[in-house]
């Protein structure tokens, strides 16, 4: 099969793997129809990640078609169309049990904290991603979720991590009727949350990036207020002139480790090179909310050290709530929103790549480039329709 290929910092390529094959009875081989390039890829193509190893492919939004089953999966056939949620989870550990399913324990041996996640290092697994014409799917009865018949796949591949991940960041929030919600970060989890936030009752939305073409997107499509932080010398003064002096009721951190690359500190005198990234978004959240708010936190940190304000948001009384989207638990509302208007998913996407052409699609999203918000890369098998979709990386 064609599979896209890390080779190193900045060069991924597509090239030729062995197709995936039933390795246990759980197992289910999916042929992918759509996979979407991440904010979190970036990452992972800067070289940020650790144990990202050579010849990783990358991928853990994807959606497709049940090709081959294995002898113990019971709710899935050839021929079903699924999305395929980005953590891996067993479905009947402590976590998962209370739907907590970004925090499975069974599913990454690498790790106490987040569960398996597929295409995303040895550190969370080592599962081979859907940026691939086919894809193994373990755990197959309580991981991928069916499409109904009404449901695009272009919608689809946003429902297994970008749309429910700023869901929940809003959900995270705890947003009262009549709040005044600030975003940072205008990629398409930043998006979803501001969506989402009306969806929750917030009475103001604010979104702060430094993309023009990002905050003119936004603006459009969540109705929204939006900040270009290179025009603010002071964020937290900014936010509180904007709120009558009080700060905002709710802060969302969509940014967390730059996409751009680590960013230099000083600790004890000397600078180093940070694999976590600069803790800049989350001083800002925590700056600029009002005492006794909420601050949510869905941007992606390493495991080193971020220099939090722990002592600015203990003074404050501030709540502080994170994790990794549960993306299943979210995907049956989301889609009932869809289907009555309120979320249009598939309208953040500017980009349908064919899989050859990978490595132009990391580039261009990467170097944020033509306006690009979303990709989607569509493999050579996705069928004639989505090929000739395909056949131009714009759309």
């Amino acid at each position: 099969m064609l599979a896209m290929n890390y080779r190193g910092p900045y060069r991924v390529r597509v090239g030729h793997k062995p197709d995936p094959v039933i390795e246990h009875p759980g197992d289910a081989i999916v042929r992918v129809t759509r996979a979407c390039i991440c904010g979190s890829d970036l990452h992972l193509y800067h070289g940020l990640v650790p144990d990202t190893r050579v010849a990783h492919t990358f991928g853990h939004e994807f959606v497709g078609v049940v090709e081959q089953v294995g002898s113990a999966v019971e709710t899935l056939k050839p021929g079903d169309r699924v999305l395929v949620p980005f953590n891996l989870f067993c479905g009947s550990c402590f976590f998962c049990q209370r739907e907590l399913y970004s925090n499975c324990h069974n599913t990454n041996p690498e790790a106490t904290a987040v569960g398996g996640i597929y295409g995303y290092s040895h550190t969370t697994g080592g599962y081979d991603g859907g940026q691939a014409e086919y894809v193994r799917v373990p755990m197959a009865d309580v991981g991928p979720y069916k499409i109904p018949e009404d449901i695009v796949d272009d919608d689809a591949v946003l429902l297994t991590d970008a749309l429910p991940t700023g869901y929940q960041a809003a959900e995270m929030g705890d947003i009262s009727e009549g709040d005044t919600v600030v975003i940072f970060g205008a990629g398409p989890i930043g998006i979803f949350a501001a969506k989402s936030a009306w969806l929750m009752g917030a009475g103001r939305v604010i979104v702060v990036d430094h993309l023009e073409y990002r905050l003119e997107f936004v603006k459009r499509y969540a109705q929204c207020e939006v900040i270009n932080f290179r025009e603010v010398k002071d964020m937290a003064l900014h936010i509180k002139k904007m709120t009558d002096w009080l700060g905002a009721d709710v802060c969302i951190d969509a940014v967390g480790c730059e996409a751009s690359g680590s960013m230099a500190q000083t600790i004890t005198g000397r600078w180093t090179m940070m694999q976590a990234g600069a803790a800049t978004v989350l001083h800002w959240a925590i700056n600029s909310v009002r005492k006794g708010g909420n601050v949510s936190i869905v941007g992606v940190y390493g495991p080193t050290f971020n220099a939090v304000p722990i002592g600015n948001a203990v003074n404050k009384g501030l709540t502080l709530r994170m994790n990794q989207a549960s993306v299943k638990r979210h995907v049956p509302h989301l889609i009932e929103h869809i289907r009555a208007g309120r979320l249009n998913p598939k309208e953040i996407i500017t980009h349908h790549v064919p899989l050859e052409e990978v490595s132009d699609a990391y580039h261009i999203f990467s170097s944020k480039l033509d306006e690009c918000i979303k990709p989607v890369l569509i493999p050579p098998r996705a069928g004639s329709i989505a090929r000739t979709a395909a056949s131009s990386i714009l759309h």
